[in-house]
């Protein structure tokens, strides 16, 4: 047996330290170590700690390639940064040292090399080289600049409408509003060849994005300088070709001689900003509107009604309860942090202060419960057909498996409708979120009663979907779109353009977030789309509410369906430039915590 003495180097900042599990394992040309937990008495891994263990291996390792670290959560998840590793090889040799420098958060496994730098010439370990390869193929997927890259052409704008943060908004366009006097003459250059506006409007290829809503919202002033909103029409055209394409913007909800209509072939920077100043308020709509109006406030509803409500071993409180997991805690936050007088959005975003107010009560006030189930939300806005529209064909594969979850489990606590009417805090819990929750919606369209099993299901599933799939659609890419700030702009520093031969470079700098607002945003969406360390995967049930084998016979089906969802989603993202991959049920959250 040979032993090897292994010293490893816990970070000197605040919370570097950690009680979690850490695992090493040596690997030399020859094979490797065993698996050995670093557990010496006492205290491990304390900040500024320098820890030293034995590691044996049942034959020489020869030279030595890499140390693997392991980190698995004990009972609290508990992030870690590791300094070094040095290793000392049997009979006192020369001591190695492999620098690691980084955070190990969450259950996590990473292979560190030994300190001397190595060219890719350098290496002649076929090992090495897999592992330099790997080591920038997960890089990749992790630090990417496409948005960066394409964030001004065409196709990308249309691929966001489809399938970034805000991809609800897209409707068909059966004829043109009024108030958006396109004519066939003008998008004719960005049809395919033989056509024309109106055959492709009765085709059902012609597309309209209407922020309507955005209209005379109050706009904020930052550091004593106002910031500008607008409430643009888009018109897109899924060309056979190109795909999706925007192919005229209006920046106001007026036509006239200041509101003109910007089109692909005016001057290359006009179309530009244009197409900016539709982003800018698709940052407005998605984070207030989509993101915490209709994901975190509104699971907020079920959650206090299940609370004050149903007792704990109430089964559809037993059904509800993981997926409502601290959602409570993360609204308050947004409340106190984010959307308060002095937060966040009043320090970096147009619609920040009272705009930000006047904007969610317009959205609570045409809220409707059909739009929060996905089959209805596709038919109601004309996009059931539309090409490469990730978004819609996961979302519909997640709402039946979740509706099949819920119906499952409910049918083992209620045989038939009978049961459900006579449930008395069944009814006393929806009555709750129907006067209660949307008292002041008065369109929502949910009755206050429960008259049978089917409409407690689709309650269920909505409240469950909501707190997860569509949580996961609006916020885990919000990083993704924003972080090249121009792609998003989070406000717009001079007001909308009036004259399509006018725009300039320095027009568009000056419009742009400046230095301090360009940080702030990258800095939030970061914050709040990165992976959550505690995070739990949908369907996976750590804390056992159910107990009853005909439970977890319907939980073991729905995780089996997840799992399937799951390979298909990767099968079909294989070889896409642009892989959507917000909605694998792996990078799904059971409930709202960030």
């Amino acid at each position: 047996m040979e032993e090897y003495k292994v010293t490893v180097a816990t970070g000197t900042s605040e919370y570097s330290g950690t009680n979690n599990y850490i695992y090493v394992t040596l690997v030399g040309e020859n094979g490797q170590s065993e698996r050995t937990i670093l557990d010496n008495p006492g205290l491990d891994f304390c900040r500024g700690a320098v820890d030293e263990y034995k590691v044996c291996s049942p034959a020489p390792l020869g030279p030595l390639l890499l140390v693997r670290l392991e980190k698995q959560r004990y009972w609290v998840e508990d992030n870690w940064f590791c300094r070094y590793v040095t290793v000392e090889p049997p009979g006192g040799g020369i001591a190695l040292t492999f620098p690691c420098y980084r955070w190990l958060i969450g259950d996590v496994k990473v292979e560190i090399r030994e300190g001397t730098a190595k060219r890719l010439c350098d290496d002649t370990s076929l090992q090495l080289l897999a592992h330099r390869k790997a080591e920038l193929q997960e890089r990749q997927t992790i630090y990417r600049s496409y948005c960066m890259e394409h964030w001004k052409e065409d196709w990308f704008f249309g691929y966001q409408c489809l399938n970034g943060s805000n991809p609800r908004m897209i409707q068909r366009c059966k004829e043109l509003p009024g108030n958006f006097p396109v004519s066939g003459d003008m998008v004719q250059g960005s049809l395919a060849p033989r056509t024309t506006l109106d055959k492709e409007l009765k085709a059902g290829n012609i597309y309209l994005i209407d922020y309507a809503i955005m209209d005379g919202v109050p706009t904020n002033v930052i550091r004593g300088k106002p910031q500008y909103i607008a409430a643009p029409l888009c018109l897109l055209y899924e060309h056979p070709d190109q795909g999706l394409i925007p192919i005229a913007i209006q920046l106001g909800q007026t036509p006239g001689l200041d509101t003109p209509i910007f089109l692909p072939n005016d001057p290359p920077l006009a179309w530009l900003l244009a197409k900016i100043w539709v982003r800018h308020s698709e940052f407005q709509v998605f984070q207030l509107l989509s993101h915490l109006l209709r994901t975190h406030l509104l699971v907020e509803v079920f959650c206090v009604a299940t609370l004050r409500q149903l007792p704990a071993v109430h089964p559809v409180y037993k059904l509800l309860a993981p997926h409502l997991r601290y959602t409570l805690e993360i609204n308050c936050r947004g409340r106190t942090q984010l959307v308060s007088a002095d937060g966040i959005f009043k320090r970096v975003v147009s619609t920040g202060g009272e705009g930000l107010l006047v904007l969610s009560q317009r959205e609570y006030k045409v809220l409707t419960y059909r739009s929060l189930q996905p089959c209805w939300d596709f038919q109601q806005r004309g996009a059931t057909t539309l090409k490469d529209y990730f978004y819609r064909e996961h979302s519909l594969m997640l709402w039946d498996a979740i509706h099949s979850f819920v119906s499952g489990m409910i049918s083992v606590y209620y045989q038939c409708d009978s049961d459900v009417v006579e449930d008395p805090e069944l009814q006393t819990w929806i009555k709750d979120i129907a006067e209660e929750g949307f008292v002041d919606v008065p369109t929502f369209g949910l009755s206050n009663e429960l008259k049978n099993k089917a409409e407690l299901v689709t309650l269920l599933s909505v409240a469950i979907f909501t707190s997860t799939a569509q949580h996961a659609a609006t916020n885990n890419g919000q990083f993704d779109w924003c972080a090249w700030v121009p792609n998003t702009p989070c406000t717009m520093r001079h007001p909308t353009p009036t004259d399509k031969d006018a725009v300039t470079m320095e027009m568009i700098m000056d419009s742009l977030p400046d230095v301090s607002q360009t940080c702030l945003e990258m800095a939030i969406t970061w914050h709040l789309g990165r992976p959550q360390p505690d995070a739990v995967p949908l369907g996976q049930y750590p804390e056992q509410y159910f107990t009853e084998p005909q439970a977890q016979e319907v939980i073991d089906r729905f995780r089996k369906e997840l799992k399937d969802i799951e390979e298909h989603i990767l099968s079909q993202n294989q070889g896409l430039e642009l892989p959507y991959l917000f909605l694998l049920p792996s990078r799904i959250e059971n409930s709202i915590t960030i």
